[in-house]
């Protein structure tokens, strides 16, 4: 849906952090640590890292001092006990989730996207580009930014993608309806081009 880089894009504007899941996965496994051979294993078949691996790395990322005037979550929290761990971390240090922002696609834009996308390999940089929607102006197979190249992602094959679709009718969606109860959701066309997103989702946050 875009989420990385809208992510990225209201990172910069608001001066906070955004945290990605994805990102801290991939550090534990450019680092090959038994946690990392772990996470590659289950990214490999499309299936969803455990509840109490994705924690561990959040609470830990969120407890950094870079993070006490606030933070963007990408990625988490997706099901109710991940739900559940992060309302307790904000509460251990008196803070609350104030916004929760849901881009939406339908699944076979999803398919169609995901299967289009490519990453910087260079960890320290992970840019996103879709060999459509966002291609390098550069070189079509290296990072405008760094110059490193681009990699497809484990979990961006098509087996791999139907899969993790329906992890998130399964587990994502109610958890969606649970923050609209709540009244902190914002929802956002997410098929639309990146600038237009980027302008709604700065209306709908009022930035």
């Amino acid at each position: 849906s875009g989420k990385g880089t809208q992510s990225e894009r209201l990172s910069a504007k608001l001066g906070i952090p955004a945290i990605s899941v994805g990102h801290l996965f991939r550090g534990e496994i450019d680092k090959n640590t038994g946690l990392g051979r772990t996470i590659v294993a289950y990214m490999e078949r499309g299936a969803r890292v455990p509840s109490d691996i994705v924690n561990q790395l959040m609470v830990g990322r969120i407890a950094e001092d870079d993070t006490m005037n606030g933070v963007i979550l990408d990625g988490y929290p997706r099901t109710f006990d991940q739900k559940d761990e992060l309302d307790k971390i904000f509460a251990e240090h008196d803070r609350q989730l104030t916004h929760v922002v849901y881009l939406k696609l339908d699944d076979s834009e999803s398919m169609r996207r995901l299967s289009g996308r490519w990453v910087c390999s260079n960890t320290k940089c992970e840019e996103n580009y879709h060999v459509k929607f966002n291609p390098p102006k550069k070189d079509p197979n290296k990072c405008d930014k760094c110059g490193s190249p681009l990699m497809q992602r484990q979990d961006d094959t098509p087996e791999a993608i139907k899969h993790r679709l329906e992890l998130y009718h399964q587990d994502t969606q109610p958890l969606i309806e649970h923050y609209r109860e709540r009244g902190i959701l914002y929802e956002i066309e997410g098929s639309q081009p990146i600038a237009k997103v980027e302008q709604d989702l700065n209306a709908a946050l009022g930035i």
